[in-house]
């Protein structure tokens, strides 16, 4: 049974959560996953970024994690936008199913209880980039994101070689109070 579950501090991201998190990371990285690191990704490397995370819970970022068996097997964060001017929008960050668990819906999961929790924070338009032809791209394109543009050599994979990037948006009905 897949369960998704919000992690809202430090406190509720114990310390077999955070190795749960610092080796699905690394499976995305190993895997091949544009997503901010170079392979091999260490266990300091990988903690260091959770670590990171885990402090900004307290402000503007929101994580969800997937389990199976009270194993986390995927993850998702939200950014929201702080500024005066932004308060509708926030970013989608860092989407990742484990390998061993791609294709049950995990990643759908993810992005539903992610859009749910944005509608109700009045969060109107969401945007995100991902790697140019990658399969987080399909999963966007499926899910009905608006592709925007694409940026050639934007970024390194795992491997160094330079990748482009690509930038999408969608747009939630929010209730008017």
């Amino acid at each position: 049974m897949i369960t998704i579950r919000q992690i809202k501090t430090n406190q509720e991201a114990d310390q077999l959560v955070l190795i749960q998190l610092v080796r699905l990371l690394q499976n995305a990285v190993h895997q091949g996953a544009s997503v901010g690191f170079l392979s091999p990704l260490s266990d300091a490397q990988a903690m260091a970024y959770w670590t990171g995370v885990f402090e900004s819970l307290q402000s503007d970022l929101v994580l969800w994690v997937a389990e199976v068996d009270g194993q986390v097997v995927g993850s998702v964060q939200l950014a929201l936008c702080m500024k005066a001017n932004g308060r509708h929008r926030a970013d989608v960050q860092k989407l990742f199913v484990h390998s061993d668990y791609r294709g049950h819906g995990i990643s759908s999961r993810l992005l539903t209880e992610l859009e749910a929790f944005a509608i109700e924070q009045k969060r109107s338009l969401l945007v995100l980039d991902t790697e140019a032809g990658s399969l987080a791209e399909k999963i966007y394109q499926h899910w009905a994101w608006v592709r925007v543009g694409e940026i050639p050599q934007y970024a390194g994979r795992p491997d160094g070689q330079l990748t482009a990037t690509c930038y999408y948006y969608k747009t939630l009905a929010v209730p008017v109070a």
